[in-house]
């Protein structure tokens, strides 16, 4: 009976949630966690690739001929078209403050009428179904309960969230377990022991342990019957610089320079070769992604040049007569992000820049960020739908903070650029402005055990855990 108790549980680790409401969460964390609970508009297929949408609580739409009226039927019989009407009217209310509001942009009405949910545009948006895939367009029940197969069972914040499932099935976990486990180590050794089932993020100092030299599983693990899932992702990594900062924001150059600065290869190096050099935001699978090199890119003579077109020969600020020294924002104190910091400012170093390292919770962080009360800071992007606009719209000035735009680049041309969808257009402008320093598109590698079947990596995880099949020990 143990056994039986032990099996029916999935465990995994998971950065800290913030919230379960899908109206505030912004990490991808968050989303996981509320992707168990709530069921959104529409769904992403699990297991089709390229990916496709599916329904969700609601029935793929019917589309009038101009573009203009999406009609969404309920599939769900536990949500009503009021309730799902209702959560996304939440997006936009100004009490809520949702940094999510901007995937409405483009709604003028959204309605319930006759059983439907009735969703009429201002302007033809061809993206829009994918929108009402994303979590933060999860339908709330009226008490703020969701349909999604799962149900929070506890919360231990900062430690453990565990959910059950509503409706049990032998062939599936009835419970789903998130440990919030900070050290990458202890992560390592509980999967080896068998006490995590996925392990979502195989750090640095592990991977020679799980991949020889010639790229092939270790054997110790391939007794275990753990396999390796390795894919390309939609997640962008970025340096992003605060436009509104008085040193950063009006000094292309130094932007410029900061970006030439950045040493990919030594970058890929450190992440042992488990990334991709970004020569856009738009990552490179995604159709429309520019394949050549940034004109900024790593060049370190450049790089000095430019920083004395900045205005800093050597890195002299002219005004105190020392170094210039910036700041970066980092939203959690691990060893891989401590590290990670240490070799920024090394690349910076040479060009005589000091970059000092702030650490922050990652709820102070997201705060600091939002209200720009940081000078450069390290965040990611994993895209919300396969589209070269989903990356694009992190930087139109109508998205600025609490929306994606963290960086409060305004731009009248990359915003007309961005209007008219000429999106090779707008990367070529960011190239040249240089809001962020691309540092790299990620390469996803899980490990997961046996007793966990139907497992496929996706750049959409929300609420995956539900078709994974349960093989016992």
């Amino acid at each position: 009976m143990i056994w039986l108790v032990l099996a029916a549980i999935f465990t995994r680790s998971l950065e800290r949630v913030t919230t379960l409401d899908p109206a505030l969460a912004q990490s991808v964390y968050d989303c996981r966690a509320a992707g168990l609970v709530y069921e959104r508009v529409l769904d992403i297929d699990y297991s089709a690739r390229p990916y496709r949408l599916t329904p969700g609580a609601c029935e793929l739409p019917e589309t009038s001929s101009d573009g203009l009226e999406y009609v969404f039927r309920m599939r769900s019989r536990e949500v009503t078209a009021e309730d799902a009407a209702r959560s996304l009217e939440r997006l936009r209310d100004p009490g809520i403050v949702s940094p999510n509001g901007w995937i409405l942009k483009h709604v003028d009405t959204i309605e319930a009428r006759d059983g439907a949910l009735h969703i009429r545009l201002k302007k033809p948006q061809r993206v829009f179904p994918w929108l009402m895939a994303m979590p933060c367009s999860s339908v709330l029940k009226p008490d703020g309960s969701g349909s999604g197969p799962y149900r929070l069972e506890s919360w231990w914040k900062n430690h453990e969230m565990v959910f059950k499932r509503k409706t049990p099935d032998p062939r599936a976990f009835d419970t789903v377990r998130y440990l919030v486990v900070d050290d990458a180590s202890t992560q390592w050794l509980m999967f080896l022991r068998g006490e995590l089932d996925l392990l979502g993020e195989i750090s640095r100092d592990n991977w020679d342990a799980v991949v020889g030299p010639g790229g092939q599983l270790d054997d110790r693990l391939v007794r275990q019957g753990v396999e390796l899932y390795s894919m390309p992702t939609l997640e962008t990594l970025y340096i992003g610089f605060n436009m509104k900062d008085p040193v950063l924001g009006p000094n292309k150059k130094l932007r410029q320079a900061l970006n030439c600065a950045f040493d990919f290869p030594e970058w890929a190096r450190f992440y042992q070769n488990r990334v991709e050099p970004a020569y856009s935001p738009v990552p490179p699978q995604v159709a429309g992604a520019l394949s050549d090199p940034s004109p900024y890119a790593f060049d370190l003579e450049k790089a000095k040049r430019l920083m004395a077109e900045a205005g800093y020969p050597g890195g002299i600020d002219p005004q105190t007569g020392r170094r210039l020294t910036l700041t970066l924002a980092i939203g959690r104190a691990s060893q891989d992000s401590r590290e990670a910091g240490e070799l920024l400012a090394a690349f910076f170093e040479r060009i005589g820049v000091k970059l000092e390292l702030k650490f922050y919770t990652w709820d102070a962080f997201l705060k600091a960020v939002n209200e720009g009360r940081v000078q450069l800071y390290r965040m990611g992007w994993v895209g919300d739908y396969p589209d070269a606009e989903n990356f694009l719209q992190l930087f139109h000035s109508r998205n600025v903070s609490p929306g994606p735009n963290h960086s409060a680049y305004c731009n009248p041309a990359f915003d007309a650029a961005f209007d008219a969808e000429d999106f090779r257009l707008c990367q070529e402008i960011l190239r040249e402005d240089c809001p962020w320093i691309f540092t790299h598109f990620n390469k996803a590698n899980s490990l997961v055990r046996p007793r966990v079947g139907n497992y496929l990596p996706s750049d959409f995880p929300y609420g995956q855990e539900f078709y994974y099949e349960n093989r016992g020990d």
